[in-house]
């Protein structure tokens, strides 16, 4: 990739999380539900104590940070970080709401981290970093505003095939043309999902005392109605293209999706469909 095709795809990837803020927002209880599991093991795992400052990237609508923020009181800080200011606008809005005060929200990108060097005491990163067109460089720079002795702790998703919920959803797109066909080693939702491919670029950033491990989470919908109206607020393929779809090509989701999701099926309407997330602890 030249890096003028690299620049084009990170302000694509720009716009497209821009365009889906709303959606996460109005999605953004369920997505903390959904993974919780994985923000506790994170936030755990730093064994953050008051005075600290905390860097959340990547952050969405905060909530792991969030977790974070209330372990480093009295005179800690979170900084809140994402790329995109729609998705910084839901974070403080659900800090009001959480009656979150000890955070700041800065617009930051992961391949370049706008901070000085050795200034944060750990960093979170969930979901993001495989997104990313140089997640190398997006490690590096984690390492670089890390304190030392400071820690990482970050999430990627697992390989496809652990992840039905997902899996099932990107066919969808493929088959009815609403993505292109993934590129080999471009990024990806599953790009950093093979077994030690995470660690390892975490040790060729520099951090040591690595630790990696699974957890499992569960994705649960009131029916194929309930699974299609949230892809159609968070899913960058679908999102962009559902308000133009006609009611012919909608009902052609659902029936692609109901028969992909069938052997999920809890009971007559229900979807019980499993997932699995990779995590990491590493210190700089």
């Amino acid at each position: 990739m030249t890096s003028h095709e690299a620049d084009v795809q990170r302000e694509r990837m720009a716009e497209m999380w821009e365009s889906v803020a709303p959606g996460w927002g109005r999605q953004a209880d369920r997505i903390q539900q959904m993974g919780m599991a994985v923000s506790a093991w994170m936030v755990e795992h730093l064994e953050l104590v008051p005075g600290q400052r905390v860097l959340d990237l990547a952050a969405g609508p905060g909530d792991t940070g969030f977790l974070a923020a209330e372990l480093v009181k009295p005179g800690g800080t979170l900084i809140c970080s994402d790329a995109s200011d729609a998705m910084l606008e839901v974070a403080r809005e659900r800090a009001a709401q959480q009656g979150i005060s000890n955070v700041e929200f800065k617009r930051l990108d992961l391949e370049w981290i706008d901070l000085p060097t050795a200034s944060v005491d750990a960093i979170l990163c969930r979901w993001a970093v495989m997104l990313l067109v140089d997640p190398a460089s997006a490690l590096s720079e984690c390492r670089r505003v890390l304190r030392p002795g400071g820690r990482l702790a970050m999430a990627v998703w697992d390989e496809a095939q652990a992840n039905p919920w997902a899996a099932v959803l990107q066919g969808m797109l493929l088959d009815l043309g609403f993505i292109e066909p993934p590129q080999p080693g471009a990024a990806g939702m599953f790009a950093l999902g093979a077994p030690g491919r995470l660690e390892e670029m975490l040790r060729d950033a520099g951090f040591v005392d690595v630790v990696a491990d699974l957890v499992p989470i569960m994705r649960d919908y009131e029916g194929i109605e309930d699974l299609v109206a949230e892809a159609a607020d968070v899913s960058p393929g679908l999102s962009g293209v559902w308000s133009k779809l006609s009611a012919a090509q909608r009902q052609e989701v659902v029936d692609d999706l109901t028969a992909r999701t069938e052997s999920f099926r809890d009971g007559e309407r229900h979807l019980r469909l499993p997932g699995s997330s990779r995590v990491a602890l590493a210190q700089a």
